[in-house]
């Protein structure tokens, strides 16, 4: 049986890019845990793959010091540590914290074998959510960046005012770096993943839908598949929604298809209309 995708409406199939003329302040690079784990295999992590992509942040980061952040995904040691939690628990999440740890550990030695300054930042530290809203003290962030070094990322429970642990995706965190020092500035989330954007040609797929409007998430829910019962994070339609909820702030969001063998990772330094045109991506921005 074929599955027909709905046509992609003109608003978003359009090659919409605005505000692209400029270059960003700061980007902050999400790995996908789809790049470096196979997340229906428990406790995986392929480390050597993991290590590839260590290549091009390490060039990233000597070509933007303090200009550059690494969110890590979790996959299935991420995955694995939240999939079946006590309800009645209101700590039962801190298991996450041990998990993401492990995998931004494996970031960090990865990173200073390629002479990195790196250090892992523990977001459950730095932050508690009121009204579902992360309020981050971003202190030690700011003053690693002042000194060149790399922040390493990735999610965490954080503590809710009832008492409560919750779970904070990797997906969210970039949404730390848009006050303090880089309020009002040109902020770039370029998250990278195992395809290049959202399908415009359903699973398996390899036309992206360039554009999508933040106020307008709606109009792509049709390109939106269920995730897999392996994945706790909602799979695309979750990174879309917290995607969305970034460019909202003010964020420019792009997903992209990672791939340590097609060259470095400096073009996300540059703004978006000098991106070779064969590069696929789906980009999520207001207007500025």
């Amino acid at each position: 049986m074929t599955t027909t995708w709905p046509k992609v409406p003109d608003g978003i199939a359009a090659e919409y890019v605005p505000g692209s003329a400029s270059a960003p302040q700061f980007v902050i690079v999400k790995i996908g845990g789809s790049l470096v784990s196979q997340k229906d295999r428990a406790g995986h992590l392929d480390t050597d793959e993991l290590g590839r992509y260590a290549d091009q942040v390490a060039d990233l980061w000597r070509a933007a010091p303090g200009r550059v952040a690494l969110v890590a995904g979790g996959g299935a040691i991420g995955h694995g540590a939240v999939r079946h939690l006590e309800p009645g628990d209101p700590f039962a999440s801190l298991d996450l914290t041990f998990a993401t740890f492990t995998v931004k550990w494996a970031w960090i030695e990865a990173l200073r074998s390629r002479g990195v300054r790196c250090f892992p930042v523990q977001v459950g530290a730095i932050c508690a959510l009121q009204d579902d809203v992360v309020v981050p003290q971003t202190t030690v962030i700011d003053e690693l960046l002042r000194a060149g070094a790399l922040p390493v990322l990735s999610g965490d429970c954080v503590l809710t005012p009832s008492g409560r642990l919750e779970i904070f995706g990797s997906d969210r965190v970039p949404g730390i770096f848009l006050g303090g020092p880089r309020a009002g500035r040109h902020v770039r989330v370029a998250v990278l993943t195992d395809v290049p954007g959202v399908l415009a040609d359903g699973p398996g797929g390899s036309r992206s839908i360039p554009y999508l409007d933040p106020d307008d998430l709606d109009a792509v829910a049709g390109f939106l598949w269920p995730a897999a019962p392996h994945d706790t994070s909602g799979a695309m339609a979750g990174k879309v929604r917290a995607l969305g909820a970034l460019a909202g702030a003010g964020a420019e969001c792009l997903i992209l298809k990672g791939d340590p063998g097609a060259g470095d990772l400096r073009f996300l330094l540059d703004p978006v209309v000098r991106w070779a045109p064969v590069k696929p991506y789906t980009r999520i921005a207001r207007s500025r």
